[in-house]
């Protein structure tokens, strides 16, 4: 299993969340709340955010590095339209070894 995360700094990590979440919903299967959510994305991968006050932390986890490299580049392009006055959101992702 890989995985990934980054910390995103944003006064507004929950809203983002909740977009998110709310747009996925409509195909993927998704739970969330205000401070937390969680998507099963395609291939088997799982992301989950949490919102804090002054970042947005998310994390991946997909079964190779393969599809964790598309998933990171599919949830960045969805949190940046949704953050369309803070974009380009700064996504350092951290993979764990």
């Amino acid at each position: 299993m890989a995985s990934t995360h980054a910390l995103i700094p944003t006064r507004h990590g929950s809203r983002y969340l909740q977009q998110l979440c709310k747009h996925w919903a409509h195909k993927l299967e998704v739970d969330f709340t205000p401070e937390q959510g969680t998507v099963k994305l395609p291939d088997e991968a799982l992301t989950t955010m949490t919102a804090g006050p002054e970042a947005l932390e998310v994390r991946i986890e997909a079964p190779d590095t393969e599809t964790l490299e598309r998933m990171k580049g599919v949830v960045s392009r969805h949190l940046d339209r949704f953050a369309f006055r803070e974009a380009p959101l700064p996504f350092d992702w951290k993979d764990a070894s």
